[in-house]
C-alpha cells in the first residue's frame, strides 16, 4: 500500500512539482489513513441503520461529529502556533486511533456515539493546514492543497468497494479492526516529517492592512460555512438514498463511493490548477456548479451508469474545503497562521453540525428533499464567489 502511495505521489509530483519531501510524506500518510477510513466511513450511515438508527438518528450522530469538530480547531490552532506543529498533528491522529475499535464493539447505534465524538476531534487540522501552507510554494499553494486533499481521495478510491465486500464476507466488526491497522500506519508516517514552528514576522504591517486581511478572512469563513452547511445537508444521505430508492447492495454502494473519491481526486487537482492559474474564487465557483450537477443527475437517475456520473461529480464536494487553506494560508500572518486557519474550520463546522439533523428531517418527508435544497443553493453560492469581498485577494499570485 505504501509503495502504491509513494508511486502515486511521485507521478503527481513529476507532473506538477508541488510537493517537497515533507509534503510527500504527508501525502502518503494521508493516503494510507484514508484507505483505512474509506473501508467504513461511506458505509457508516448504513451500519448505524443496522444497529437500529432511523434517518433522523443517523443525522444526529453526524451532527455530534460536526459539533465536536467545531469546538476543537481553535484550541488546536493555538497549540499549533505555540508548539511543534508536527506534534500537534500526531496528537490529532492519536485521538482517532480508538475510533474503529469503539465502532467494532457497538451493539446499538447509541454505543457508536463515543467513537463519533473522538472522530469529530479536529485538534490537528489547523496544525496540518498551517504546516502545508508554510511548506508550499506560494505560486502553487492552491494546487498543493488540492493534491493533499487528493491524497485522501486516492486512498478512498478502492477502499469503499473493498469495505462493502468485506462487510459481507467477514462482517463490519472485522473491517473496523483492519481500519485500526491503517490508522496506526498513517500515524507512524507522521513521525518522519520535519518539525515546524510558527515564525514571528520580521516585517512591519500597518494596522489598517492587518484589519483588512482579518476582514477578508472572516468574509471567506462565512462563505465556507455556507458551503459546508449545504454539503453536509446532502452528503450523509447519499448511501441511504442509493439503498432506499435503488435497493443497491452494500458492495454496489461501496463501488459508487469509490467512484465518488476518484472524482474527488481528479477534479480536485484540476480545480487546484484553475485556482493557481485563474482565481481561487473561480475554482470554488466551478466546484459549486459541479456539486449542483451531481445532485440533479442523482435525483433524475434511472440506471446505474447515470449514478456513476452523479457520484463522480459529487466527489468535488469532498475537495471544496481544501480551498480554505489555499485562501486563508495566503491571507494569514505566519506567526498566527494556525489560529487563523482554525477560524473558517470552526465556523464551517458550527454551521454544518445541524445540517445532518435537518437533512434527516427532510429525508423522512421525502428522500429527494436534501438534494433538491442543495440543487437550489449551490448555483447561488457559485455566483456569490465572484462578489467583490470574496474575489479580492484571490487572484493569481
Amino acid at each position: 500500500m505504501s509503495r502504491l502511495g509513494y508511486r502515486t505521489v511521485l507521478t503527481l509530483d513529476f507532473l506538477y512539482g508541488a510537493l517537497n519531501r515533507d509534503l510527500k510524506l504527508i501525502f502518503v500518510s494521508n493516503l494510507i489513513g484514508a484507505f483505512g477510513d474509506g473501508l467504513y466511513v461511506y458505509l457508516l450511515p448504513l451500519y448505524a441503520r443496522k444497529l437500529g438508527a432511523n434517518p433522523v438518528e443517523v443525522g444526529i450522530m453526524f451532527s455530534i461529529v460536526l459539533l465536536v469538530a467545531s469546538l476543537t480547531p481553535i484550541p488546536g490552532g493555538i497549540l499549533a502556533d505555540k508548539y511543534d506543529r508536527k506534534k500537534i498533528m500526531i496528537y490529532g491522529w492519536l485521538m482517532w486511533l480508538p475510533v474503529p475499535v469503539i465502532f467494532s464493539m457497538a451493539k446499538n447505534w447509541i454505543q457508536l456515539l463515543p467513537g463519533a465524538v473522538l472522530y469529530g476531534c479536529w485538534i490537528g487540522q489547523p496544525a496540518s493546514t498551517a504546516y502545508i501552507a508554510t511548506s508550499a510554494e506560494k505560486d502553487k499553494i492552491t494546487l498543493t492543497f488540492a493534491m493533499i486533499s487528493a491524497s485522501w481521495a486516492i486512498g478512498y478510491i478502492f477502499s469503499p468497494a473493498l469495505g462493502g465486500y468485506l462487510s459481507v464476507i467477514i462482517g463490519m466488526e472485522s473491517v473496523f479492526l483492519l481500519v485500526f491497522i491503517f490508522y496506526a500506519l498513517c500515524l507512524g508516517g507522521l513521525f518522519l516529517i520535519s518539525s515546524q514552528y510558527a515564525k514571528m514576522s520580521t516585517t512591519q504591517t500597518s494596522s489598517s492592512s492587518v484589519a483588512f486581511q482579518r476582514k477578508k478572512i472572516l468574509v471567506w469563513s462565512v462563505y465556507f460555512a455556507a458551503i459546508t452547511f449545504f454539503m453536509f445537508l446532502m452528503r450523509p444521505f447519499v448511501p441511504q438514498f442509493l439503498k432506499d430508492l435503488f435497493d443497491l447492495s452494500e458492495f454496489h454502494i461501496g463501488v459508487l463511493g469509490s467512484v465518488t473519491f476518484f472524482g474527488s481526486a481528479l477534479l480536485g487537482i484540476l480545480l487546484g490548477r484553475i485556482g493557481d492559474t485563474w482565481t481561487k474564487a473561480g475554482a470554488v465557483s466551478v466546484s459549486m456548479i459541479l456539486c449542483s450537477m451531481s445532485a440533479v443527475i442523482l435525483v433524475l437517475s434511472s440506471d446505474f451508469f447515470a449514478l456513476i456520473l452523479a457520484c463522480f461529480l459529487m466527489g468535488i464536494s469532498y475537495t471544496t474545503l481544501s480551498f480554505i487553506g489555499a485562501v486563508v494560508g495566503v491571507l494569514a500572518p505566519e506567526a498566527s497562521r494556525a489560529r487563523w486557519m482554525s477560524v473558517p474550520h470552526t465556523m464551517s463546522m458550527l454551521a454544518a453540525f445541524i445540517a445532518p439533523y435537518l437533512g434527516g428531517l427532510l429525508y423522512e418527508v421525502s428522500p429527494y428533499n436534501p438534494f433538491i435544497v442543495t440543487i437550489v443553493a449551490t448555483p447561488l453560492l457559485s455566483v456569490l464567489a465572484f462578489a467583490k469581498p470574496l474575489k479580492e485577494g484571490t487572484e493569481k499570485n
